[in-house]
């Protein structure tokens, strides 16, 4: 996979000039799944490749998945998890949208122990909504 190999150069590139492992940020570049429908599969396995081969953090613009298509907001929901689940740390995306969605899967895949973060996110859109 040719973004394997790029992310490779990119981290003995950086290594080479001092950077630590932990500083290097990898993104897959995701293409619009309109223009081709192998673009996700293809951008999850090179998410996941990158995670367990490199051990990177990685990061993507999350929502390039849906341009040029409509109800992109449907696409970039079902999309976030699927990202972070394979080994996105840092999102390019709405925020406001992403974290509780986040927080979700950090406590579906037990990386949110008693659902401390989870909770936290909740009574602080519970406290919003009020004002």
């Amino acid at each position: 996979d040719r973004r394997l190999v790029v992310a490779n150069k990119i981290l003995d590139t950086a290594l080479k000039a001092g950077i630590p492992r932990e500083d290097v940020l990898i993104d897959c570049l995701v293409f619009a799944v309109g223009a081709d429908t192998d673009s996700g599969p293809e951008v999850l396995k090179a998410i996941q490749r990158v995670r367990d081969e490199l051990g990177l953090n990685q990061t993507l613009g999350a929502s390039n998945i849906s341009f040029g298509l409509p109800d992109r907001e449907v696409l970039n929901t079902a999309f976030l998890p699927m990202i972070v689940e394979k080994g996105v740390t840092c999102l390019i995306t709405s925020a406001k949208k992403a974290i509780p969605i986040v927080r979700g899967i950090d406590l579906i895949l037990a990386r949110d122990k008693r659902a401390r973060r989870y909770m936290e996110g909740y009574r602080m859109r519970q406290a919003a909504a009020k004002k």
